[in-house]
């Protein structure tokens, strides 16, 4: 069985691509730009984005699974080449945010039930990975933390379960290996929901610096991410951070299904991340 991970340069799709070639299994990494990869002797690159439909022919040759990152631009065309090259399963990375009752408003959850539906009305068969909020994206506050110990909070009492990387790959490869796992789709969260203030603190132990956070307003914390999110984008986030301020995230057993393992606690990742926070 070939596999085809896409979206290799990412944090899941390098643990993946790892867990796999461990196993023995024969995995493709695709990336739009497959030089700048760094892979397990033996693990082959190709050519694929994801809003460039012609590059998908030549990375799904004699491909049996794929690995699919979430980009609806061109996901029919990817389909089609998808079921012409005979692939007989597609492992969808989506997000939680698709269960939200009002998924199609929101910028965020709508990218990735666009996906998921184009999969379910197609004959291929799916399966859905639902993570919640990753853990990975409290890389974004690493810069801030590492050179003023400060970051900026617009809910700062808003809670998260972030989800470390290695249990979402290690489910991704549960579906892959064992046709009686697929099909559906599955919630994964972390092993906790806390604040993210308590967040600042699990860091700041992890670290041994003294890190803390400055609660602005909305408005404030959207000026503030202008260059590096779109309008549509920050508004989406401040409205999930607002509808959880106080109020705890409701954890899920997928991952403990898929893996036979409970979630790894957001202490594991922030200590095996800890140099990213320090100066």
């Amino acid at each position: 069985m070939t596999i085809l991970v896409t979206g290799s340069r990412g944090r899941v799709g390098t643990t993946l691509i790892g867990l796999l070639h461990e196993q023995g299994y024969k995995v493709r990494a695709a990336s739009s730009d497959p030089d700048e990869l760094t892979l397990p002797d033996g693990v082959p690159d190709v050519k694929l984005s994801l809003a460039e439909p012609h590059t998908f022919r030549d990375a799904l040759a004699g491909v049996d699974s794929v690995f699919l990152y979430a980009n609806p631009s061109h996901i029919d065309e990817f389909i089609k080449t998808a079921t012409d090259a005979g692939v007989q399963h597609v492992v969808l990375l989506s997000s939680s945010a698709v269960l939200n009752p009002d998924a199609k408003n929101d910028p965020i959850a709508r990218q990735h039930l666009e996906v998921e539906e184009a999969l379910a009305s197609s004959a291929l068969p799916c399966t859905f990975l639902r993570p919640s909020a990753f853990a990975t994206n409290t890389l974004y506050w690493s810069w801030p933390l590492r050179t003023t110990g400060t970051v900026s909070l617009p809910y700062p009492g808003a809670h998260t379960d972030a989800i470390h990387e290695s249990d979402i790959a290690e489910a991704a490869v549960a579906v892959l290996k064992d046709p009686a796992l697929r099909g559906g789709g599955y919630t994964l969260t972390g092993a906790e929901s806390f604040t993210f203030a308590e967040q600042i603190g699990l860091l700041a132990r992890a670290t041994g610096r003294p890190l803390t956070y400055d609660a602005v307003t909305p408005e404030a914390w959207k000026a503030q991410m202008a260059d590096y999110l779109p309008d549509s984008f920050a508004d989406g986030l401040l409205a999930y951070w607002r509808s959880h301020d106080g109020r705890p995230v409701e954890l899920a057993a997928g991952v403990d299904v898929l893996t036979g393992h409970p979630p790894r606690p957001f202490a594991v990742w922030a200590a095996e991340n800890a140099a990213a926070f320090l100066q």
